[in-house]
């Protein structure tokens, strides 16, 4: 089989190298790509909080399948399996519920690095870095729909006391494991039905988010991240698409775009370009839409490989990080992580095999008819034997074989699971 491989991959390189792309420094540079895993797939955005959680905050999982997490380890035991699955680099995004306080109820404003320190250990050990996100939902403080713009002056001091936290356990990563952390904020803050007074709850939370970004952190990296609407929150967000690009802009913070978080007929990859004039660089949340902010895993369609497309036909790399968000408990959760993963990868994939200065130059030429030929001809172009090369040089299985041993351990270790 490794022969086949091989023998297809020098076919591709032949194929590719006709117009001038160079296969080898592609997977070269493939290699380096780093994909942040959410950990909240692996036990459906439970956490590990010690009391003290109440539902709410517009957040909804679907699904029942068997052998979902039930404890940080067993949570980490899931993400090494995945990650074996998966080629070239992964950190691994925590959300600040999963914080492991030894039994004790701890608030959410008193979270300190030494919560986290069995995660940064373990990622130390696998060599991965982690990113990290405050959780402003699932909480009794979370007081009618509000957190950092509520009204009342001690929500928001709670709230803005997890932020401030939160980027003190980024910089606690980032410092300990040598990968700065991107710590992303996003607040569900909103109202069911239309409100008279749309621009109070703003203010606040721009006020609450310069609370929380006074102090400067060497090794954590902000990001603010907008969305439409929630479950709850239908009909007016105080954190929308333009107050983050505003406040993101006057701010100099990482601007985060989500896959789900706009209209439906809004893709994410017309965004890129026209934001990156303006922010110091994007947090990408991969996921998949199906008629609403459903994250659904992540498949190779047509925008996926558009967003891939945008950040290396622009030389983006250096400003785009790259992190994936949904949650699946209708399948094997394992094996969402590793459908995903891989698709986000054979997508970067797809954008790096092309001739883009060819491309350029016929568009630029006023050669439409050159572009849109080559575009399409290019669509049927052997990266999947470019792509199977990569995973063989990478050490994880090729095509579906890493199914196999997500069936494995569904028997050996999920079965066991209550």
């Amino acid at each position: 089989m490794d022969n086949l491989i091989k023998k297809g991959y020098d076919y591709a390189r032949e194929a590719y190298g006709k117009w001038g792309v160079d296969t080898d420094a592609v997977i070269t540079k493939l290699a380096e790509v780093t994909l942040s895993l959410h950990c909240w797939q692996g036990d459906d955005v439970t956490g590990f909080e010690e009391g003290g959680a109440a539902a709410g905050g517009g957040t909804l999982v679907t699904g029942a399948y068997p052998g979902k997490a039930r404890n940080p380890q067993e949570l980490r035991d899931d993400l090494e399996l995945a990650m074996s699955l998966i080629p070239g680099e992964q950190k691994v995004s925590l959300h600040s519920n999963y914080a492991e306080t030894g039994g004790k109820k701890v608030g959410r404003d008193e979270l300190e690095p030494a919560h986290f320190a069995n995660w940064a250990s373990w990622a130390k050990e696998k060599k991965i870095g982690l990113d990290f996100n405050p959780t402003f939902f699932d909480h009794p403080m979370l007081k009618d729909g509000f957190s950092l713009s509520s009204a009342d002056p001690a929500v928001r001091k709670y709230w803005i006391g997890h932020g401030i936290a939160c980027r003190r356990i980024g910089d606690y990563f980032g410092k300990t494991l040598g990968a700065d952390c991107v710590t992303n904020f996003w607040m569900p803050d909103g109202y069911k039905d239309v409100p008279v007074d749309r621009a109070a709850p703003r203010e606040r939370m721009r006020e609450s988010l310069d609370a929380i970004f006074r102090e400067p952190f060497e090794h954590n990296i902000d990001a603010v991240e907008s969305k439409l609407f929630g479950i709850g929150f239908e009909s007016y967000t105080v954190v929308s698409n333009e107050f983050c690009l505003g406040y993101a802009s006057a701010a100099g913070k990482l601007l985060t775009l989500d896959a789900g978080h706009f209209h439906p007929t809004e893709v994410i990859s017309d965004k890129i370009s026209a934001v990156m004039g303006f922010v110091p660089g994007i947090l990408l949340h991969i996921s998949r839409p199906v008629r609403w902010d459903s994250d659904h895993v992540v498949t190779f369609d047509d925008e996926l490989r558009a967003i891939m497309q945008e950040i290396v036909r622009n030389g983006y790399a250096d400003r785009v990080f790259l992190g994936l968000d949904y949650f699946d408990a209708s399948i094997n959760r394992i094996a969402a992580w590793a459908i995903g993963s891989r698709n986000a990868m054979r997508a970067m994939l797809y954008a790096m095999l092309e001739p883009v200065d060819i491309l350029k130059k016929a568009e630029l030429d006023g050669d439409l008819t050159a572009r849109l030929a080559l575009l399409e001809e290019f669509k049927t172009y052997p990266f999947g034997l470019v792509w199977d090369y990569f995973c063989l040089t990478e050490g994880v299985p090729v095509r579906e074989g890493w199914l196999g041993a997500v069936r494995e351990y569904e028997k050996r270790v999920l079965a066991s699971r209550a």
